[in-house]
């Protein structure tokens, strides 16, 4: 049985090791132990807090095999993004020139450095090791976030967003990025995402193009890549676009990689979990696998199971061991989701 359930101190090796197995392009787990241990317990603060509107809180969840007891996944949800460090992206944009006189209309797409993402919730640091990529784990693994969206809605910003790794090869080097440390960062694409991701970002202020800049100016192979994700990044976008996600034409400093947003309230998932009263004993046969979380906030658990759910009746049969798995007695409630 697969449990996801928030991180605690005692995860630390198993952290650091997907640190290191997720590679280039991870920004929000760098290979730093200070800045990893520091996010454990920063998440096992956010858990424990009372909430009355989003902050900096920042929810970071494991993926554990009961059976092993071995760490398997990441994933987490960051409240309000940008709050106390500022969270940068790229606009882009189109400026229009015209003249009358010489009968002349173009149109130019330019790239503008801001904030306008600030205090939306982030998914983020969604890592599943190689020998689970298998069934429906991955699945499970990122949309359990939307039952602890659906279950704790005001702990987190309206809009949700993701950022989608963009276009790099397997050195971690970004076209988009070559153009940036050539004119104005001077170090390399590695170097400044790991510094990003330790929260270094002074220099992204002191550095980076103050005014907007035009896109038909940047090498060709640049102008292709913004707006695209990484290959291995595919699967992922196409399951947030059938969440609702879409792309708004913003997209990372870095590597031109897309971010997509949608308003809690109207995500898929979101609006199609439903909460069901447990009973525990025998269950029936099912065909449907479901997505199963409990309704807490610090011994959140969640999994996924085969179950018989109506949309005749609020209850479901869940067995000892599933009950267990997700902390739930008789009575209580879970929330699910069909996967």
């Amino acid at each position: 049985m697969l449990i996801i359930r928030p991180i605690r101190a005692s995860d630390y090796d198993a952290l650091y090791g997907i640190a290191v197995e997720s590679g280039h392009g991870f920004t929000s787990l760098p290979v730093n132990e200070e800045l990893l241990r520091s996010k454990i317990a920063r998440a096992e603060a956010s858990f424990t807090k009372h909430v009355d509107k989003p902050f900096d809180e920042g929810y970071l969840m494991v993926l554990e095999d009961m059976k092993t007891g071995e760490v398997v996944g990441t994933c987490g949800i960051e409240a309000a993004v940008g709050m106390e460090d500022a969270f940068y992206h790229y606009r882009l944009g189109t400026e229009v020139y015209h003249s009358q006189q010489i009968s002349v209309r173009n149109e130019v797409e330019t790239l503008t450095l801001c904030h306008d993402y600030t205090g939306a919730a982030e998914l983020c640091t969604l890592f599943l090791k190689d020998g689970y990529r298998k069934g429906n784990n991955g699945r499970m693994l990122s949309r359990s976030r939307f039952l602890f969206l659906a279950q704790h809605q005001h702990r987190f910003g309206e809009t949700v967003i993701a950022e989608m790794r963009g276009v790099s090869d397997d050195h971690g080097e970004s076209p988009f990025y070559e153009w940036l440390q050539h004119h104005f960062l001077g170090i390399d694409f590695v170097e400044a995402d790991y510094l990003s991701g330790l929260g270094k970002k002074a220099f992204m202020a002191e550095m980076m193009p103050r005014n907007p800049v035009y896109v038909c100016m940047l090498p060709k192979k640049a102008q292709k890549v913004i707006g695209e994700v990484h290959k291995n990044t595919k699967p992922a976008l196409r399951l947030l676009q059938a969440e609702g996600f879409k792309f708004r034409n913003y997209v990372d400093i870095f590597d031109g990689g897309p971010t997509v947003e949608c308003s809690i309230g109207d995500i898929r998932s979101v609006k199609k979990s439903r909460l069901l009263t447990v009973s525990i004993g025998k269950m029936p046969h099912a065909d449907h696998h479901f997505i199963i979380s409990n309704t807490l906030l610090a011994d959140y658990r969640a999994s996924a199971a085969k179950l018989l759910v109506s949309d005749e009746h609020d209850n479901v049969v869940l067995s000892t061991e599933i009950a267990a798995g997700l902390m739930v007695s008789e009575g209580e409630q879970i929330r699910v989701l069909a996967m």
